[in-house]
């Protein structure tokens, strides 16, 4: 595993509490005699509750995702067009597949990935993967029948190896980050991470403490067969079971980022990340895991893109660790079984709470609350990733994609 360099000091957040009751077999609900479409066998809820993931190879038909793949395409559309438009792209690519096309893209003009990722659109077909009955049923199993989505949702890209965006001098995806803490910016909420992650894969969050007594439950969703050589999944089995939130470091060269080096991961955690677990997911299939879990990426050797996307849930009322800024989706009521989900704030570009700063950039407030050891504003973001790569770009390039 590679290691990150540079000044470490500890960060905001580290509280020296556990809560392994919100995580480990003590907090399984009595399971039902009779199951639900979707629900699985008690002995695998166990399982979750105590290595902290479970794995379901066929879930969704093939044919339930399609809609999804197909509206990943329409945004990768509108990327091409808006770049091209721009004159920043000398061809559309529209002859690559899904697979490929944004690869194409990226070529042309590096950091057109980050840019997909600021579109901010949740698409109706992902509306109805996360409010799937089946899925709700499932994840019912685990938090009960008051459920809320989190609004750190993402759509993530998994480049091949040779073609990813960079960033100081080497490919985002090789930035490591051992990252446990809510309150730093992270891959997605997970307390506990080792992640090779590609920046930007989804919105950046700050997470405040008073989340650290939720439970989230994690559905991973690729949009292929997810294997060792287009970058599955790893995770490192009871990594959860302390409920702990380990001590960070900070920071990375000029980032933002913090890391939770291997050895303080085994002495706060008691585990040692050479005990991951690879999890290769085919099409139709979901990876679910504990928030508490450490996890992570894996390469993409091959030479096809692997999108995927995380949906997050939690028990309605629950601190989602936003600040009060960003709200949940309420997805299932017990008072209300016959209730419609409202959509409207997510299916919103506009769903976050933004302000102007004295520049007049537009600012996502909640990074406000963390300045201490973060920038960065949506838009100033894109703009140093794309600079990294293309130092001659303005940054009214980036303007449409806040």
């Amino acid at each position: 595993m590679a290691e990150i360099v540079g000044t470490k000091k500890p960060v905001p957040g580290f509280t020296g509490e556990e809560h392994p009751e919100i995580v480990d077999i003590r907090a399984m609900l009595p399971q039902p005699k009779e199951l639900k479409p979707g629900q699985v066998p008690e002995s695998m809820i166990k399982q979750y509750f105590e290595e902290g993931y479970m794995m379901i190879e066929k879930f969704f038909d093939p044919e339930e995702l399609n809609p999804c793949r197909d509206s990943i395409a329409e945004l990768v559309e509108e990327l091409a067009q808006k770049l091209y438009k721009g004159g920043k792209i000398k061809d559309l690519h529209r002859d690559a597949d899904l697979f490929h096309r944004l690869t194409e893209l990226d070529k042309e003009f590096p950091g057109a990935n980050i840019l997909l990722h600021k579109t901010g659109k949740l698409p109706q077909s992902f509306m109805d993967i996360w409010g799937n009955e089946r899925l709700l049923n499932l994840i019912e199993q685990i938090i009960g029948s008051d459920i809320a989505g989190m609004p750190d949702w993402s759509y993530d890209v998994r480049y091949p190896v040779p073609t990813r965006p960079l960033y100081h001098g080497i490919r985002v995806d090789e930035i490591v980050i051992l990252n446990k803490d809510k309150s730093s910016p992270s891959h997605d909420i997970q307390l506990n991470i080792f992640i090779f992650m590609m920046l930007l894969n989804k919105d950046l969050g700050y997470q405040s403490v008073d989340a650290y007594k939720t439970l989230v439950v994690t559905v991973w969703i690729p949009f292929i067969d997810a294997n060792q050589q287009n970058g599955c999944m790893q995770l490192v089995p009871k990594g959860h079971l302390k409920g702990k939130v380990g001590r960070h470091y900070c920071c990375w060269g000029d980032t933002w980022y913090v890391t939770l080096p291997e050895e303080e991961m085994k002495d706060t955690l008691g585990v040692d990340v050479n005990t991951a677990k690879t999890f290769p997911v085919p099409y139709g299939g979901i990876l679910v895991f504990s928030n508490f879990l450490p996890h992570r990426s894996m390469d993409n050797v091959s030479d096809n893109i692997r999108w995927s996307v995380d949906f997050r849930f939690k028990k309605t009322g629950l601190p989602n660790g936003m600040h009060g800024l960003k709200d949940d989706v309420i997805l299932r009521s017990s008072a209300d079984p016959n209730m419609k989900v409202d959509w409207s704030e997510f299916s919103s570009i506009e769903r976050l709470k933004l302000k102007l700063d004295k520049e007049g950039n537009r600012v996502d407030v909640s990074i406000q609350h963390l300045r201490n050891f973060g920038r960065i504003v949506k838009q100033n973001l894109v703009y140093e990733m794309v600079k990294s790569v293309r130092p001659s770009v303005s940054p009214s390039v980036c303007q449409h994609f806040g």
